[in-house]
């Protein structure tokens, strides 16, 4: 009796394969894609611009910000030596450390040999003074140099 079950269970699932694989297309026989070449985008109106500050400033989306932070310290902590870190993990570690801080500012995270150049503009002289020891709290971030400027 299993080996009925087991053949007939088989034998259904090739089916579906064969009967999915003959409708598949090639590229050459795809449609083409409707591409609109407008210069205008929909996504850079102010109405979604100004919706994309407001969820930046968002309290919910720092909380986030933080946990995805505390989430990817404990898994360091949990495979071996959490300061000995790849660039690309620190930089977006505080990549994300500064969004939710400095939510109105623009800028760029650099990382080598976990050291951490912060490039770009913020709004206040206050958000500048942050930057240092926001990047600090990073485990792993061994100096922070801030090429960034306040914006006029």
């Amino acid at each position: 009796m299993n080996k009925k079950i087991a053949s007939l269970l088989l034998t259904s699932s090739l089916m579906v394969t064969v009967v999915s694989c003959t409708d598949a297309r090639t590229t050459s026989e795809a449609p083409a894609p409707n591409v609109n070449y407008s210069t205008s985008s929909p996504t850079a109106s102010p109405q979604n611009t100004q919706a994309a500050v407001d969820d930046a400033q968002d309290e919910t989306r720092k909380r986030q910000l933080e946990s995805d932070i505390r989430a990817r310290e404990q898994r360091n902590d949990a495979t071996g030596d959490s300061t000995n870190r790849p660039d690309t993990d620190l930089a977006s570690e505080v990549r994300s450390k500064l969004e939710a801080n400095i939510p109105k500012g623009n800028l760029t995270i650099e990382s080598k040999d976990a050291n951490i150049v912060v490039s770009g503009t913020v709004p206040l002289l206050d958000d500048l003074t942050k930057i240092k020891s926001l990047a600090m709290e990073i485990k792993g971030v061994k100096t922070v140099t801030i090429k960034a400027t306040v914006a006029s």
